[in-house]
Formats: structure tokens, C-alpha cells, sequence
């Protein structure tokens, strides 16, 4: 990953993320697919993450995955906000030459752990990231004995990504081997082409994941849903958003 500077936040609160998100302009702003994860995403990296712009490659670091890639606006505002970026990094946004761009570019955006827009491929990556520090030893299946802190992996899917067979794959290896390090977090704002019998947390539950479904706006609902045990399974969140949003 390619180190950028990035000076101390001035604009760092929820309140101020308008005004983050506001200093990019310009076309194809996928507005809707933006806000949508807003307010997950600020709940994740000022109450849950254990990640900091200092610690990027720190193999202890939590990992977070935005595999909803294509409408990353909200994400840079967040990240902005928790010193990732600067405020003139955040003003040069899909220009020539700015490293961000309308999908994140891991190697050119400080924090961001892959490269994602093309829907559908996160939650495989997230499996790989969970399998992959299991097999580094940085994690173990957790017990009663065991309570130290162990990194762990989050990715965040829109409920429509769910149409994709690939995904399928994903939640029934993470339910097979017990990946209680991983965390899902899907965004519900109704676009899925087909939904679900019984639900998007019911396609979870049936292979073994430990699911809760919130309202995606509720900071404190979606504070708890992430902290809650689930012992020797993933868990799912299923964040319900504004229609469409």
C-alpha cells in the first residue's frame, strides 16, 4: 500500500460529513448509493474498527472491506473525518491524477483494503482475509478461555450484490468453517432485482451465521448489533435503509 500523507482531521464529527462528502463534486456521484452507508460506515470506524491512519499494516489491525465499491463517497468523507485523508486530497476527488477515484483503489488510498465497484466480490475476499489470518495465527476459534482481542474482518455489500452466485459461495464456506472473526454487514434499501424468501437474514441463518437486523440510521442499534457474541459463526448485520436510497 502506498503511504499518503495525511494531515490531523478539522472536520471530524458526524455532523460534519455533509460537509465531507459536499466538498466533492462533479458527475457520477452515485449520490443514493453513497448515503446509503453513511451511517454504518461511521458507526464502524468510530466505535467498532481497531484500525487507525497510523496502523494501516499493522497484521493486528482490523480489517474493513467495502465491497459496494461504486458509490465510495461517504466512505472517503469518513475516512477523511478519522485522518485518513486530508481535506485537499478530499477536494481533488476523480480528477486527473487523484488517487481517489470513483471505486477505491487500495494501493492509492490510505485505509482502504481492496479495490472494489465490480458488485459481488467482497464477501469472498472477506472469507479469504478471515481464512488467511486464521492460517497466519493471528486468530482462533475464541472460547470461554479465550477473550484476548483478535483482529476482524467487516464487508460491507448492497442487498442488490446478493444476486450475485458468487456470494452464495461465500456465506456457505464462512457458515462451514466457523468464521466467527467475520462480520457482514448488508445494506437494505430495497434494490435487489428478486429478494428472498423469509428474508436477506434467513439466506444467512440457514448456513449457520448469527444474524440481526437493524434500522441502518440507528447508530446505537447498529453499535450493539456488532458487539453482540456469536460465538464459532459469522455474523450478519442487515442494515434497513430508505428505499432505494
Amino acid at each position: 500500500m502506498t503511504p499518503q500523507a495525511a494531515s490531523p482531521a478539522v472536520l471530524s464529527r458526524y455532523a460534519d460529513l455533509p460537509t465531507l462528502i459536499g466538498l466533492m463534486t462533479g458527475d457520477e456521484k452515485h449520490q443514493g448509493a453513497a448515503t446509503s452507508t453513511l451511517d454504518v460506515l461511521w458507526v464502524l470506524y468510530d466505535r467498532i474498527l481497531n484500525v487507525s491512519p497510523d496502523r494501516v499494516d499493522d497484521p493486528q489491525r482490523d480489517r474493513f472491506l467495502l465491497s459496494k465499491g461504486h458509490g465510495p463517497m461517504a466512505y472517503y468523507a469518513v475516512l477523511a473525518a478519522k485522518g485518513f485523508l486530508d481535506l485537499g486530497t478530499l477536494r481533488r476527488w476523480s480528477e486527473f491524477d487523484s488517487p481517489l477515484g470513483q471505486h477505491p483503489d487500495r494501493a492509492l488510498v490510505p485505509g482502504v483494503e481492496i479495490s472494489s465497484g465490480s458488485l459481488g466480490h467482497g464477501l469472498g475476499l472477506a472469507v479469504g482475509t478471515a481464512l488467511g489470518l486464521r492460517a497466519q495465527g493471528l486468530t482462533t476459534t475464541r472460547t470461554a478461555k479465550h477473550t484476548a482481542p483478535e483482529p476482524r474482518v467487516f464487508v460491507l455489500v448492497g442487498d442488490a450484490e446478493l444476486d450475485e452466485g458468487s456470494n452464495l459461495e461465500a456465506i456457505q464456506l464462512a457458515g462451514r468453517l466457523e468464521l466467527g472473526g467475520l462480520t457482514t454487514i448488508v445494506i437494505d434499501n430495497g434494490s435487489a432485482t428478486h429478494g428472498w424468501p423469509g428474508g436477506i437474514a434467513s439466506r444467512f441463518t440457514a448456513e449457520g451465521w448469527t444474524a440481526h437486523v437493524v434500522n441502518g440510521r440507528d447508530h446505537d442499534a447498529l453499535a450493539h448489533a456488532f458487539t453482540q457474541p456469536h460465538p464459532r459463526q459469522p455474523l450478519v448485520v442487515v442494515a434497513e435503509v430508505e428505499r432505494n436510497s
